[in-house]
């Protein structure tokens, strides 16, 4: 035991030594916060073993091969790795003069899953496209591509952010043109994170709370207005109300969920031991990874993943006080912004806190274009902390 554990200790210090090699700091930069990517590196090694764990069923009987999904989480992971690295080395400055083109990229990314042959449609939303037999969802890259943009250009406006004509005003037509071809795909739950973020980058940079306060009311009465002429949202928001409104069809997932969560008690009934994994619980390797993450650890071990996010979102929050200049400060609230309130959001509507939106759980769920996208933020984010203020 004492052998393995120094083992361990001499490994993850090898780890972090190549690491820093591959990001080494500039002689104007210091070192990258450290417990920042060890939370995410924690964060994704447990969502691989309980994604392992979770699709073993599924992924056999869909593709005869019980490791399907984690093995192309691994190729997601790998790609999610080599943009994580890039972006951490490359200064995140850089970035600010090509702010027009991550908009103009965000929107051709979106009118992607309108091209015939190319968009292809899963489970009702066409928010997917296939390249050379691989699936890409352009929606995860247009989290960040969009905050890039947004973030320069709210330091470009300066004072007159809450100016309408030359702040608030021009910044609502760009959310609505993205809001707009998310809303044909349809996309609900992935609108929602980037609108939530734009609120907090722009109130962060300065903006008026009372326009954020008459905006979200806009927003509210219009996805509500959207919700009640779509059944399948509808029954979702029913179902959040009172599952056994139909607990054999529209809440059949939500109460199987609840029953795992409930049945893992304080430890859990062991990892590889889930009963709902058995085909109980439709997209459990998706939106729902975190009820076999319930039943198999138990509370203990769930409640420690929700801590690490929220550590995460206070080292990013540390990280943006300390930013040396108004870009750096967007892009963390922004970053940190989206992955801890989409994990809000997802585990939020598994325990029923919350109604369900169809997000994944970030750096766990099953999804390639997510982890690379995820992943790819998280390096933009060391890239500040290596050049944030001492003092």
């Amino acid at each position: 035991m004492i052998f393995d554990f120094w083992y361990f200790v001499f490994f993850m210090s090898r780890v972090k030594q190549t690491i820093n090699n591959l990001i080494k700091p500039r002689a104007s930069q210091h070192e990258p916060d450290w417990s920042l990517i060890i939370t995410t590196a924690v964060i994704v090694v447990f969502g691989l073993v309980m994604l392992s764990s979770a699709s073993l069923v599924v992924a056999y009987k869909e593709y005869n091969d019980s490791y399907y999904f984690f093995k192309h989480q691994l190729l997601g992971l790998f790609a999610g790795i080599i943009a994580f690295l890039f972006f951490a080395r490359v200064d995140y400055h850089k970035w600010k003069k090509y702010a027009f083109g991550f908009l103009i990229f965000s929107i051709v990314m979106l009118l992607l899953v309108f091209i015939p042959g190319l968009g292809k449609i899963v489970r009702g939303s066409r928010s997917w496209i296939d390249i050379f037999g691989q699936s890409l969802q352009p929606s995860e890259f247009v989290k960040l591509s969009f905050l890039l943009y947004l973030a320069a250009w709210l330091e470009s406006r300066g004072k007159q952010i809450n100016d309408f004509h030359q702040g608030i005003g021009p910044l609502m037509i760009i959310l609505g043109v993205i809001a707009g071809l998310m809303l044909l795909q349809p996309d609900l739950g992935t609108l929602f994170i980037i609108i939530i973020t734009s609120f907090v980058v722009y109130f962060v940079s300065g903006g008026n709370l009372k326009y954020i306060i008459i905006i979200s009311l806009i927003s509210i009465i219009g996805l509500t207005a959207l919700v009640l002429k779509n059944e399948h949202q509808l029954n979702r928001f029913k179902c959040y109300r009172n599952p056994d409104f139909s607990p054999q069809n529209y809440c059949y997932q939500i109460k199987q969920s609840l029953i795992a969560v409930g049945s893992g008690g304080i430890f859990g009934r062991g990892l590889g031991n889930s009963r709902q994994k058995f085909l109980y619980i439709p997209e459990l390797e998706n939106d729902f990874i975190f009820s076999i993450i319930a039943e198999e650890t138990g509370l203990i071990v769930s409640g420690l993943l929700v801590l690490l996010f929220i550590f995460l979102f206070y080292r990013g929050i540390s990280i943006a006080k300390k930013a040396p200049d108004d870009f750096g400060k967007n892009l963390a609230i922004g970053i940190v912004a989206w992955i801890v309130f989409q994990a809000i959001l997802n585990i939020g509507g598994i325990i029923k806190l919350l109604p369900m939106t169809g997000v994944p759980l970030p750096f766990v769920s099953s999804g390639g274009s997510a982890m690379m996208a995820s992943l790819a933020a998280m390096g933009i984010l060391v890239n500040i902390s290596k050049q944030t203020r001492l003092r």
